[in-house]
């Protein structure tokens, strides 16, 4: 069976991995696009979202890239996809990443509010699903076809599946700056009381890297 992973989720110093007062013009919240440092400078992440050839190599491009290796489906929470609350006034709103989104596989929106499928260029196509975290899960398992399903985010979404022991293996990766606010990643959560333990753990001068998996 495929196994649910969390990768290149990138937590502060402080423990938050979205600042505070999320909008369109703050996607990660303020200050949180200081969080991804190491890994927009890698290679991997040049590449995907860039189309460029430059970046980095070493630790941190191995850590990006071991995130897109294997992976046959994604699930993302609704803020995830866009800042669009509640119903959905119209279908205008086509994601943060433009028409070729990173992706490049079926994706499944965690939403209270139903929208029919949203097919974008290079493979990506975003299911949003109603039917909760389990119902997502079970989609995106027949989509990925033997491949891995990544939890992409954002910090609600990672929780309900963390909590439910659904993640097979988590990669976090601590950014050495400070937020103040937002949203804590472990905040209510008991990894050993869940059966996770840390099994590998390198630092760079951009970040430390957790691996975190279920015993």
């Amino acid at each position: 069976m495929s196994r649910v992973r969390v990768e290149s989720f990138t937590i502060s110093a402080d423990g938050f991995g979205a600042g505070p007062n999320q909008d369109i013009d703050h996607p990660l919240g303020e200050r949180g696009e200081s969080l991804h440092g190491w890994a927009i400078a890698t290679r991997t992440f040049q590449r995907h979202l860039f189309g460029s050839d430059s970046g980095e190599s070493g630790v941190d491009d191995e850590f990006a890239a071991r995130g897109f290796s294997n992976v046959g489906a994604w699930i993302l929470g609704r803020n995830m996809f866009g800042p669009v609350r509640g119903p959905w006034p119209d279908e205008s709103w086509r994601g943060w990443w433009g028409e070729n989104p990173v992706y490049r596989a079926p994706v499944f929106v965690l939403t209270h509010h139903a929208r029919a499928p949203l097919v974008m260029e290079g493979g990506t196509t975003f299911h949003f699903v109603t039917e909760g975290p389990d119902a997502a899960l079970a989609r995106a398992r027949d989509a990925a076809r033997g491949k891995d399903v990544r939890v992409g985010g954002g910090v609600h979404a990672i929780q309900q599946y963390l909590r439910s022991r659904l993640i097979d293996e988590m990669h976090i990766a601590i950014s050495p700056v400070v937020l103040g606010a937002g949203e804590r990643l472990f905040e209510g959560v008991n990894l050993p009381a869940l059966g996770y333990a840390c099994t590998q753990h390198v630092a760079t001068s951009r970040a430390t890297h957790l691996v975190f998996s279920r015993t």
